[in-house]
């Protein structure tokens, strides 16, 4: 279930949170950070140092939180409190339930993720539009040469 919170706010739809994504979280979660303070929170868990969050970096947050290694009002302490669900009181279902609802009500509210997400897949497909077109220029090309 974590990784479908995760990809929720995965809006470039690459595997990770970076800085911007995890801004929208926390905004979302009622918890806004700091530009310092996301950096912060990015660093402290990103063990290949590449400024941004993978799956497993996301996990190392539970993880360290569950050992006490958070400060409880630090930007990671708030994520792991604002997502954190017991799964041995509720259940699997129960949990399931929860983040389910969590990502419908944000959802709901979140034209600023649609846009956004439309946004890029329109620049995907202006991308892709403009390889061909080059593409097609370059063979067109090669027949004068």
């Amino acid at each position: 279930m974590i990784s479908y919170v995760q990809s929720v706010y995965d809006v470039g739809n690459d595997g990770y949170l970076d800085l911007a994504e995890l801004k929208i979280m926390m905004e979302k979660l009622g918890a806004p950070q700091t530009h310092l303070g996301l950096k912060g929170m990015i660093a402290e868990v990103d063990e290949d140092k590449d400024g941004k969050i993978s799956f497993r970096e996301f996990l190392l947050i539970y993880r360290k939180a569950r050992a006490g290694e958070l400060v409880s009002d630090s930007g990671l302490g708030q994520l792991a409190r604002l997502t954190e669900i017991n799964v041995d009181e509720v259940g699997v279902g129960g949990a399931k339930t929860f983040f389910e609802a969590k990502i419908e009500q944000q959802l709901r509210t979140n034209k600023f993720h649609d846009e956004i997400r439309q946004e890029q897949e329109e620049r995907r497909r202006m991308e892709e539009e403009r390889v061909l077109r080059r593409q097609q220029f370059q063979q067109r090309a090669a027949v004068f040469q």
